[in-house]
C-alpha cells in the first residue's frame, strides 16, 4: 500500500530478462529483500540490493500492462517506498496495481493524459477526484469523453511536484501508469452485489 508521494526521482539502470536494475539512494534506507517499493506507481518486490542500486523481477505480463516495458537505460521513475501504518497519508491509498497506460496529450504544468476505453475506466474518473499516474497521487479535472469509450482528464502540477517526479520531464505522446482510485472499485462493487436472498 502507497500514498502517491514520490519520496525520490531514481533513474532505470538496465533489465536482464525479466530482472530490472534501478538507480537510487533514499529508498534504499531501510529496504531489503522481500519490501515493496513502487515504480512509477507499479508495486515491485526488492529481489536484490547493494549499494546505490536494487533489483526486481517483472513478469512480461506486468511489463506489457504498464508503461515499465518501454523504459530505456537512464529513463528517470518515480520511487515511493510502502507506507507505514504510522505514516501521514499525504496523498490518497494507492495500491501500487496499475489499471492501464495512458497518454501524455499535453505537457506541462496543465499537464492532460488520455485514457483509452481498454478496461472501461473512465467509469472511475469524477471531476475533483483521485488518480494516481506514475505513482504520483493527483486530482483530476476537466475530463471529457470521447465517442471511443474512452477520455482525456487534466491533472494541475504544482512546481515541487514538476521537480521532484517524472511528471515535469513528460513529453508529448509518452506512456504513463494509470491506476485509479480503489475506494471507486470497492463503491462500485458493492453498488453491483446482487441482495441476499432471505
Amino acid at each position: 500500500m502507497f500514498t502517491g508521494i514520490v519520496e525520490e526521482l531514481g533513474s532505470f539502470a538496465a533489465s536482464v530478462g525479466e530482472r530490472f536494475r534501478f538507480n537510487a539512494e533514499l529508498v534504499l534506507t531501510d529496504s531489503s529483500v522481500d519490501d515493496s517499493i513502487a515504480v512509477n506507481g507499479c508495486c515491485l518486490t526488492v529481489v536484490d540490493i547493494g549499494d546505490g542500486w536494487w533489483e526486481a523481477d517483472v513478469t512480461a505480463e506486468t511489463a506489457q500492462r504498464t508503461a515499465l516495458g518501454s523504459l530505456s537505460v537512464g529513463d528517470p521513475v518515480n520511487f515511493e517506498r510502502a507506507m507505514r501504518y504510522a505514516d501521514r497519508l499525504g496523498g490518497h491509498i494507492v495500491q501500487g496495481h496499475v489499471d492501464g497506460v495512458a497518454t501524455v496529450v499535453r505537457p506541462g504544468v496543465d499537464l492532460r493524459v488520455a485514457v483509452g476505453p481498454e478496461g472501461g475506466l473512465r467509469r472511475y474518473l469524477v471531476e475533483k477526484g483521485s488518480v494516481t499516474l506514475n505513482g504520483v497521487s493527483l486530482t483530476c479535472f476537466d475530463i471529457t469523453d470521447d465517442d471511443g469509450g474512452g477520455c482525456e482528464f487534466s491533472v494541475a502540477l504544482i512546481p515541487h511536484t514538476m521537480a521532484m517526479t517524472t511528471m515535469g520531464t513528460a513529453r508529448l505522446g509518452d506512456p504513463v501508469n494509470f491506476e485509479a482510485d480503489v475506494l471507486a472499485r470497492y463503491v462500485e462493487r458493492l453498488i453491483n452485489l446482487s441482495p441476499p436472498t432471505p
